[in-house]
């Protein structure tokens, strides 16, 4: 228990202190429970959604096998406007159309030459919630490509067709794409989310992207963009014990961003290119510290010997278990949103204040990743503690206290797996001041679902 501190010597440190709130901050990006919540609450999306099966890492590498010897007959490389491309996009094609999916292919022009986009479509599931997952195809001119990105395009095809093995009927709409001419910019994706009308874009509920996911000297790097996208990788990757880090290397430079950037929920896997590993990386998840993740990052030597088939596999694995959560989930349409805009003073360091947002029209539980907008305005943050109460009492942490925490305002977005609660009945948001001479208002808050 903290030693207690008089009032006005606390004043004066807090007023002189060095803002030290950067681990605070981390801490307050996901939110947990401030009382036990009921059983179950890790199991409740599997628990609603149909388990993955497993993806063959043979099958995968077997595409690989097939994009190094398409490569090998047409110049050593895959690349955007060279028969090595096309015959990749056939490729591919022609393992989906035996599937069973419903195969387009679209083209552009870039350089001075003819590109194209592969998409396919999975029969069925609701066509107002669309998830995708997608990799590029192309390569680099310099090499077959066969990590960068051959890996994440495998690992893609095999989902597919392992969705067409299981003749899978998802809740969502499954669509799955490969895209061209990224290594010039993203041209290929920006060209698809550019060309599809503002109502098709709605419908799109996410999409996964995988770039690079069998790098030789393997990191486990998850997107951090969505966080109902991100948990779900994350907690497969909790669950064989492994641990990951935020992706920024590839932050904004793969085809995720294309649909970023009008809106779309996205999120994917990485296992890092030409950075060098660490040696708190090496001791976390082995290879050698002080060597690049993929030191044929856009050579001639990204061949199939540039591959490590335990991050290949997991990656395969990780993907089909969001495409079967994320897509089977009976989980409502996203993006829906319940607010107050009515000001509620807070007392200093009195008694707990709380704002109600009534919540109807919903179906079933609240989601996994329920985000809990807040704008409190308030002269000294670290005197806040600030819950989410669902409709049955149940509170869910948001933010603690913190005497060094001498910011203003509490302006951000928290995510709470509230998925044991039902959606419908009054959420309120309460907030306390637990200690004296600052004083803000609970400005405004929201849910979106």
């Amino acid at each position: 228990m903290t030693t207690p501190q008089s009032t006005l010597p606390r004043r004066l440190s807090r007023r002189t202190a060095t803002v030290t709130g950067l681990a605070l901050a981390a801490a307050l990006l996901t939110a947990v429970p401030a009382t036990s919540a009921p059983s179950g609450t890790s199991a409740t999306i599997g628990a609603r959604a149909l388990a993955a099966p497993d993806i063959p890492l043979a099958n995968v590498k077997a595409h690989l096998t097939q994009f190094q010897s398409i490569a090998t007959a047409n110049g050593g490389n895959r690349a955007h406007g060279r028969p090595g491309y096309k015959a990749s996009i056939d490729y591919v094609r022609a393992k989906l159309d035996a599937a069973g999916f419903t195969t387009s292919v679209q083209q552009f022009s870039s350089s001075g030459a003819t590109g194209y986009n592969l998409i396919a479509d999975w029969p069925g599931g609701d066509p107002n919630q669309v998830l995708m997952a997608g990799a590029h195809l192309d390569s680099v001119s310099s090499g077959p490509g066969i990590n960068d990105n051959g890996s994440g395009s495998a690992a893609v095809l095999e989902t597919a067709l392992a969705v067409s093995r299981a003749q899978l009927q998802p809740a969502k709409h499954l669509r799955f794409a490969w895209w061209g001419a990224e290594e010039l910019g993203l041209v290929g994706s920006k060209y698809y989310v550019n060309n599809l009308p503002t109502a098709e874009r709605s419908r799109i509920a996410g999409y996964l992207n995988l770039d690079m996911v069998g790098s030789p000297n393997p990191g486990y790097f998850v997107y951090d963009d969505d966080p109902a996208i991100e948990k779900v990788f994350k907690d497969w990757y909790a669950g064989i014990g492994v641990p990951t880090e935020i992706e920024t290397e590839g932050d904004g430079r793969s085809d995720h961003a294309s649909f970023k950037n009008v809106g779309i929920p996205v999120g994917g896997l990485f296992t890092g290119a030409s950075r060098t590993k660490t040696a708190a990386q090496a001791t976390k998840w082995g290879g050698t510290a002080g060597q690049a993740f993929d030191r044929c990052y856009h050579s001639s030597c990204d061949t199939t010997a540039n591959i490590n088939d335990t991050a290949l596999d997991r990656n395969s694995d990780a993907l089909a278990h969001a495409i079967w959560t994320l897509g089977t989930g009976a989980t409502p349409p996203p993006g829906t949103t319940f607010e107050n805009t009515a000001d509620v003073a807070i007392p200093d360091n009195g008694a707990a204040v709380t704002s109600a947002v009534p919540v109807t029209g919903r179906t079933g539980n609240a989601p996994a990743a329920l985000r809990v907008g807040v704008d409190i305005k308030h002269t000294w943050r670290g005197d806040l503690v600030v819950d989410l109460l669902a409709p049955d009492g149940t509170a869910y942490r948001l933010k603690n206290s913190s005497s060094s925490d001498s910011a203003d305002n509490v302006i951000t977005t928290y995510t709470v797996d509230a998925s044991t609660e039902q959606a419908n009945g009054e959420w309120r948001l309460r907030v306390q001041d637990v200690a004296a001479q600052d004083t803000g208002y609970i400005d405004s808050w929201k849910l979106t679902f």
